[in-house]
């Protein structure tokens, strides 16, 4: 996906987070181990967000893959380490296709 496509799903993807009550912390957080897109907070739980896009939720769900989820936790563990946070956390993604865009918590394997 390119940068500009990628930046538009985030785009889409933080307006529906906040339309569904979530308070965005941080976007686009980097580490040695890959990225985290969006992290948000709601309801004292954090949330670490995927955002996936594609013509069609099938399209975009299976871009997640194992070797993905991998690099999503060993940020986040990074992120909790600098943060000095010891708070719940979930792993989540946002699905955005050209009808909008849906949230799928718990992306665990």
């Amino acid at each position: 996906m390119s940068r500009a496509k990628g930046d538009k799903a985030e785009t889409k993807a933080v307006a529906f987070l906040q339309k569904e009550g979530y308070i965005i912390i941080e976007t686009n957080f980097y580490s040695r181990f890959g990225e985290i897109d969006i992290i948000t907070t709601k309801e004292g739980t954090l949330h670490f967000i995927e955002v996936k896009s594609g013509l069609d939720y099938e399209s975009a769900i299976y871009n997640i893959t194992p070797s993905k989820l991998q690099k999503i936790f060993k940020t986040a563990q990074v992120y909790l380490k600098k943060n000095a946070l010891d708070v719940e956390y979930t792993f989540d993604a946002v699905i955005v296709t050209p009808d909008g865009a849906e949230l799928i918590e718990d992306i665990t394997l």
